[in-house]
């Protein structure tokens, strides 16, 4: 894999470093310990520091001051691009390197366009990623859309970084929920008729519900009425489900988030997949009985107490069913499983991962997130229902409210296992508060600056035609150097599963580059300098986009 411009000139002090090691008699290369070198946080300090120093006082035996002093007088300055070597407390060494090697950066960029900021870390390891998976009875709410969009970034991340990954959504299509599904319609459809009758006691009482009535009544008339009460509960459900996840697919499309795989729980009943994995884990001498019920004796495997598979009166809990979906996904192969839970799961995950030991699967290629809730804020106080329906504020409405960009952006700036207070007011400003305003106005602000120059008549020639060396600016190297940073920022993020860090970086960027606006002028009447400094942000305009594309926000041209 080709090194970026950052992690070449990393390789190249580091080596400067082993050789002037050697060259002092310090150590022999095999005997150089692991040596860390860093990008100190002070600017003041340079470009790179190690402690290498330190890590030698056991073999060189002496002090960490007088090692970092005989590796800097025996360092071959010019062959690594060091302009200068300075020892730091009790033995760190600063160094401060030539800028020429920020330049090819650019055309790192350049060169790779939309892929740029790849890496191939995941080697085309295979990747599942489930999240959302809400119950099909109703609209999305905030939870969900938080898991939503922490989910699709994370996998756009994952994607980048070399991963093969699948995106699934489980469909809780088989419990009690979905009985009372069908009764609410019923109800509602009845109703509809003019029939004087009650909702269920656990029905569901959205607007979405009664819509669907008044369409039954409106497709079937009174058709219905004269089916079985079987019959029309078999039709209800089919209808139901595929009303609610219509309707959750294209809630979804509209958040810009997509889906591979839609995987049915009642599936796992109908090809007897549920009774296989409870058969198995008795087999496996996993389970035992206990007051008419079959438990599964997860303590073996770390959870707090055991657990009923079995209820007795021959009836499965939730658990029965998980373990056959988890199961299954570990029959088709995947190298990691992620899962997106929502807060109210904690407690459910020691117990998930104990059945997967006691059915024989590896529990650590199985990675449970747990993306905390959501609290809206508006007028400085907290909203709790929607003016619109008088009821819990949905994923739509908070869509209609403030618009899939800054939803995208807030919902993911946080760490998911974190609380999020999502100021509404903010969202919607224009102003440089509002983050994803202020990042989204850098982009445009670049491509206003193109419109300039087109204006202009300035023609940018190619890249290798551009005398980069009038960069010299610091507030160039400082953009040079963030974007440069971006292949380790997608590697770091995808081993932690963190896209947080990626809205981190691209609000970075773009106050590097307000900052750079704002200090320099881009078209000046240096023609080589101005085609030099165009080029520079297009390498910003490009980097802000894909960043954007990866947490599923918009790079609008014109604000």
């Amino acid at each position: 894999m080709t090194l970026n411009p950052l992690e070449q000139m990393n390789q190249k002090v580091k080596q400067a470093i082993i050789e002037a090691i050697t060259a002092a008699g310090l150590a022999t290369e095999e005997e150089i310990p692991a040596m860390a070198m860093e990008i100190p946080k002070e600017k003041a300090h340079g470009d790179l520091a190690t402690n290498a120093a330190m890590q030698l006082t056991r073999i060189a035996k002496k002090n960490p001051r007088q090692i970092a002093e005989a590796i800097v007088s025996h360092l071959d300055y010019e062959k690594a691009g060091i302009e200068k070597a300075e020892i730091a407390g009790p033995g760190f060494i600063n160094f401060t390197v030539s800028k020429s090697y920020l330049y090819p950066v650019i055309e790192q960029v350049y060169s790779q366009g939309k892929d740029y900021g790849r890496v191939n870390d995941g080697q085309g390891k295979k990747m599942q990623m489930e999240f959302v998976s809400a119950n099909p009875t109703g609209s999305l709410h905030l939870g969900h859309a938080r898991g939503a969009a922490v989910g699709d970034a994370l996998c756009n991340v994952l994607d980048f970084a070399g991963y093969d990954v699948t995106r699934e959504y489980y469909i809780n299509d088989a419990g009690n929920q979905v009985v009372n599904l069908c009764k609410s319609i019923e109800a509602r459809y009845k109703q509809e008729l003019g029939m004087d009758t009650e909702m269920p006691e656990d029905g569901y009482h959205g607007e979405d519900i009664k819509g669907f009535a008044r369409e039954l009544v409106a497709e079937k008339g009174e058709e219905l009425l004269s089916l079985t009460p079987e019959e029309r509960e078999a039709f209800l459900r089919k209808y139901g489900l595929e009303k609610e996840l219509e309707k959750i697919k294209r809630d979804l499309g509209r958040f810009r988030v997509g889906f591979d795989v839609w995987f049915s729980e009642s599936s796992m009943y109908e090809d007897g997949q549920v009774e296989n994995s409870l058969q198995e884990l008795r087999a496996k001498g996993q389970t035992f009985e206990l007051d008419g019920a079959t438990w599964l004796r997860t303590t073996d495997y770390g959870d707090d107490k055991d657990r009923v598979l079995v209820k007795n009166d021959g009836t499965y809990t939730y658990l029965t069913p998980d373990i056959a979906y988890h199961r299954n996904k570990y029959d088709r192969g995947f190298d990691r499983m992620i899962n997106i839970w929502g807060a109210d799961h904690h407690g459910y995950i020691p117990r998930v991962k104990a059945a997967m030991e006691a059915i024989g699967n590896d529990p650590e290629k199985l990675t449970v997130l747990i993306a905390q809730m959501v609290s809206l804020f508006q007028d400085g106080e907290k909203v709790k229902m929607s003016k619109r329906t008088g009821k819990a504020v949905t994923m739509v409405d908070l869509m209609d409210e403030v618009g899939v960009d800054a939803i995208r952006y807030f919902f993911t700036m946080r760490s998911m296992d974190s609380h999020l207070d999502f100021d509404m007011d903010l969202a919607i400003s224009t102003s440089n508060e509002n983050p994803v305003f202020y990042v989204q106005y850098a982009y445009a602000r670049i491509c206003s600056v193109y419109r300039q120059a087109e204006e202009q008549g300035i023609v940018i020639p190619s890249l290798e035609s551009i005398n980069l060396n009038k960069l010299t600016a610091e507030h160039e190297y400082d953009l040079l150097r963030k974007i440069g940073e971006l292949p380790e920022e997608i590697r770091t993020t995808a081993e932690n599963f963190a896209p947080h860090r990626l809205v981190r970086y691209v609000y970075e960027l773009a106050s590097l580059f307000h900052s750079y606006y704002k200090a320099e002028r881009v078209i000046t009447e240096d023609s080589e300098q101005t085609v030099a400094r165009l080029a520079l942000l297009g390498a910003v305009r490009t980097t802000l986009a894909n960043v954007l594309t990866l947490i599923g926000v918009s790079a609008p041209e014109r604000m």
